[in-house]
């Protein structure tokens, strides 16, 4: 089983003055990202605007990443879409430009159950072979995958991880006991991710990254390095920010962030609009410490 470790950005999507992708920003970014110590990279999740994109960007931006990533840095292609079908094409485009890992929420808008999950999962599996991260955000998707799918793929050899964004350290903590050395446990829920290392999460799938890779990078490592009492002063430090962060517009403020730290983005595609004064006030004065990071 791929052993996932570290700070993997779930990536934006950097767009130029005309909404095209900004290949020469995006090159930037990865590199600050890169330098800031990050473990891999996670490009067309709900970061990246993957449901705003056709599948030629898509595909290009997968390409992008993955001619920019270096060996031993971990690749993991979002290949999401709202129905079965779209998401196994996906999955077979990413494969054939070298993703061996994927990422997959429940299929968007649909709404399925418990059972169909499965076998969509299932069907994803038979398809293609790729290993699957589970990517649980109910807030977004409208459906939790509930213990029922877990327990039914917790034992397939290429269901390796699920990123856990339910905000709930009790489903986290669940997760991390009932499924120890079956399923991996990734931190998605930013505003918790310390508690989410304490009970086991070696990962972090983190959007935040984008906008504060040096100072998400720097918990984990404090923490890793056995060193409590800082890690829990540095996660104080990010709180703020990140619970800004989870009030809503998060791919707005994640691209404004990275405005702030300067390397610049783009703005997000509609009909995600932009910040407002207020809203860029609030989030910069919560990012001025982690700007001013040491």
């Amino acid at each position: 089983m791929l052993k996932l470790s570290g700070v993997m950005p779930a990536l934006v999507t950097p767009f130029d003055a005309s909404g095209q992708i900004d290949f020469a920003a995006f090159k930037t970014h990865l590199e600050g990202l890169r330098a800031a110590g990050v473990s891999g990279w996670v490009p067309c999740g709900s970061s990246g605007e993957y449901n705003l994109m056709s599948d030629a960007e898509r595909e290009s931006v997968l390409q992008f990443v993955k001619d920019f990533a270096k060996p031993g840095e971990v690749l993991i292609a979002g290949t999401n879409a709202p129905h079965t079908a779209g998401v196994i094409a996906n999955t077979k485009r990413a494969k054939a430009i070298g993703y061996d890992t994927v990422l997959l929420a429940t299929p968007f808008y649909t709404k399925p159950t418990q059972a169909e999950l499965i076998k969509h999962f299932n069907a994803v599996l038979d398809a293609v072979d790729v290993n699957i991260v589970l990517y649980s955000y109910p807030d977004k998707d409208g459906v939790e995958l509930g213990w029922e799918v877990l327990d039914a793929l917790a034992d397939h050899p290429r269901v390796i991880g699920i990123k856990e964004s339910s905000g709930s350290l009790q489903r986290a903590i669940g997760i991390a006991t009932r499924y120890a050395g079956r399923i991996q446990l990734v931190s998605g829920s930013d505003d918790i991710a310390l508690d989410f290392m304490f009970w086991g999460a070696d990962s972090w799938i983190c959007g935040p990254a984008n906008c504060m890779a040096l100072a998400v990078c720097d918990l984990d490592r404090t923490y890793r390095s056995g060193d409590l009492v800082k890690a829990k002063a540095q996660m104080a430090t990010l709180y703020t920010a990140m619970n800004i962060l989870e009030s809503g517009k998060f791919v707005q403020k994640l691209k404004y962030g990275c405005e702030l730290q300067g390397t610049p983005v783009g703005e997000c595609r509609m009909p995600l609009g932009p910040l407002t004064a207020e809203e860029k006030a609030d989030f910069a004065a919560a990012m001025q410490p982690i700007l001013d990071w040491k």
